[in-house]
């Protein structure tokens, strides 16, 4: 089977969703300007990257690095293989998603009340209450919803989190027209075990929706819990180039696992994704740049292999 930068050749697709223009860049300590977050956007379309966490609607006074987000898609290229999507909480965030022309709108939804609350300002089943509110806003826009089930393997607030807990969460998303549910390691407490159990438990009452994953690398077992999803039977996951990101309620968090990173484990594994693993490590290595810090990947040090 001949491998290229993207993948073997007639290797089984698995979809990357790049978050890091908003979930790898929202905590951190330096703002990076609308335009920069334009040509972040524009580059993982050019590696390859075909789905995008671009935007989030929020409110720029509690999250002032997420300002801006009108201002991006207006200024970002659009073509029609390219979604580019929008996190919102809330009704107004809709609206402002809506107007802005994003392709995509995901929801988060967290698994306990403690993050729920302390995160977004309410309780599991107001944030569900929420979700209708949007769905039912949504109907007639074209534009598909998507839902991040997060802290679906821990908490920073309530501890362990059950598996029934996050199926009965699951059950009332999958009430909605919601297309896709991630299972979010907000904070990067699961084991491959975890994620296995977790998958299978949670297709049983998706409705055939398609899942997706979430992993976080605080604690070195993101790649291995990707894996894990892969071989669990997902076949998209979220990225962050550079490995940036992480929750602002998980302490010394080591971000996001890196596009990168991840890219090298699919691609050697047999696995294509369309995205070109050198590209990727470049806009790592910008994004570090611009934030004034190293990235936390490592394929931009090491490179691939063979070289």
């Amino acid at each position: 089977m001949a491998v290229d930068d993207r993948g073997p050749e007639g290797g089984e697709h698995v979809g990357i969703v790049e978050v890091g223009p908003r979930d790898g860049l929202q905590n951190e300590a330096k703002a990076l300007s609308v335009e920069d977050r334009i040509e972040m956007i524009d580059r993982a379309v050019d590696a390859g990257v075909r789905r995008i966490e671009a935007v989030s609607f929020v409110d720029p006074r509690r999250v002032p690095q997420m300002a801006g987000a009108e201002e991006i898609m207006k200024g970002v290229r659009r073509a029609p293989d390219v979604s580019h999507i929008g996190l919102v909480l809330n009704r107004r965030g809709l609206d402002r998603a809506v107007q802005a022309g994003v392709s995509e709108v995901n929801v988060a939804v967290p698994a306990t009340d403690g993050f729920c609350v302390r995160n977004q300002g309410c309780t599991v089943d107001e944030m569900l209450d929420a979700l209708v509110d949007i769905d039912r806003a949504l109907q007639g826009t074209g534009i598909p919803l998507s839902v991040t089930v997060s802290t679906a393997f821990g908490c920073p607030f309530d501890g362990e989190v059950t598996p029934e807990r996050v199926v009965e969460v699951v059950r009332r998303v999958a009430d909605t027209s919601a297309v896709e549910i991630a299972l979010a390691d907000t904070i990067g407490v699961g084991v491959p075990g975890q994620v296995t159990g977790l998958v299978g438990r949670v297709g049983e009452v998706a409705g055939g929706r398609t899942l997706r994953c979430h992993f976080h690398n605080t604690r070195n077992t993101g790649y291995a819990n990707a894996w894990a999803a892969v071989e669990a039977g997902v076949r998209v996951l979220d990225s962050s180039v550079g490995g940036f990101g992480g929750c602002p309620f998980a302490p010394a968090a080591t971000g996001n696992i890196a596009t990168e990173d991840l890219l090298y484990l699919l691609h050697r594994g047999g696995l294509r994704t369309g995205v070109s693993l050198s590209a990727a490590a470049a806009l790592g290595d910008w994004t570090g740049a611009r934030l004034d810090k190293a990235p936390p990947a490592y394929l931009g040090r090491a490179g691939g292999f063979p070289a």
